[in-house]
């Protein structure tokens, strides 16, 4: 945005002061992922830039921590590329299982997390919910509470039902870290609808799934979308609850490197931290594009 021509001297100083101040609080929150990623392709088992680094000698540099991602824990017996060898990878790599863990997690528990919570967003939604305010504030505070705080009393109440150390109570405690970002994602999208549209879609003869799956699903496509991504990041990042629930099978990412840290200091975790920042830039990018796409169908100039 230009300053106009009639802007005085204070206002031409702060004008540019402020996007100072702009820039240095952006580069305060994104240093740190901006310098693991160059550490990432360290050739010495260092989490510091050697010399060869700052010089920029090819030699300094590496795939060998990415390498090490996938060959942590295999046998060593088969050739590289080779069929036997993804086998391998994909049964013992550490890394690699611990990666296949967390996707697994995450998509189911995103699956449970988008259903139950646009159930409750819906409801919410209409006029007529009594204790709309009550209901919400308990919908929402896994996200309000300290995640300790949860991760101990989901843990004594799957030890009851016998969950504790599998997937599924896993599953159940991630899913229900995603749902209070479903429901909130949802309702903000469910703020502009017309419900005249579901009024026209039952007098014309629809039944309840038809009108929901051609006139209100459509329309909340983009907060739906956006809520899921929103809990599948929850449940990938997630890692006091997994301490607390899972056993040795059901390593996830997040708890495989915060074993790594503490057991052995290797640049591999700062590769798997890399890779988990392009998920995560990817993540965020869809996510702004289903905002934008949202404002668009609602009629809003996007900002």
């Amino acid at each position: 945005m230009r300053l106009p021509p009639y802007a005085t001297p204070l206002e031409r100083i702060w004008h540019y002061a402020f996007r100072i101040i702009c820039a240095a609080i952006l580069f305060f929150l994104i240093a740190p992922i901006l310098i693991i990623i160059p550490l990432s392709f360290n050739h010495d088992p260092y989490f510091s830039f050697t010399s060869g680094m700052l010089r920029l000698d090819p030699k300094a540099y590496s795939l060998r921590w990415y390498w090490d991602f996938l060959d942590n824990g295999t046998s060593g017996r088969f050739a590289t590329g080779t069929w036997a060898w993804l086998v391998d990878v994909w049964q013992n790599a550490q890394w690699a299982r611990a990666m296949r863990n967390s996707f697994f997690i995450a998509i189911v528990s995103t699956v449970i997390a988008t259903t139950l919570g646009t159930i409750a967003a819906l409801g919410l939604s209409r006029p007529e919910m009594p204790y709309r305010r009550v209901i919400m504030s308990l919908l929402i505070s896994p996200m309000i509470v300290p995640i300790i705080i949860t991760a101990v009393g989901s843990f004594f109440f799957l030890a009851k039902i016998g969950l504790v150390k599998t997937y599924t109570g896993i599953i159940l405690t991630h899913a229900m870290l995603g749902i209070p970002f479903v429901i909130i994602t949802v309702t903000a999208t469910l703020t502009g609808f017309d419900r005249n549209l579901i009024r026209a879609a039952e007098s014309l003869g629809a039944p309840a799934h038809t009108t929901f799956f051609k006139v209100i699903m459509p329309l909340i496509l983009p907060g739906l979308v956006s809520g899921a991504l929103f809990a599948f990041a929850t449940s990938f990042d997630e890692v006091v609850a997994v301490l607390f629930i899972a056993d040795i099978e059901q390593r996830t990412i997040p708890r495989q490197m915060w074993s790594g840290i503490r057991e052995q200091i290797s640049p591999t975790i700062l590769a798997v931290a890399t890779i988990l920042v392009v998920i995560s830039i990817a993540m965020l990018t869809a996510i702004e594009l289903l905002r934008r796409r949202s404002e668009r169908l609602r009629g809003v100039t996007p900002a």
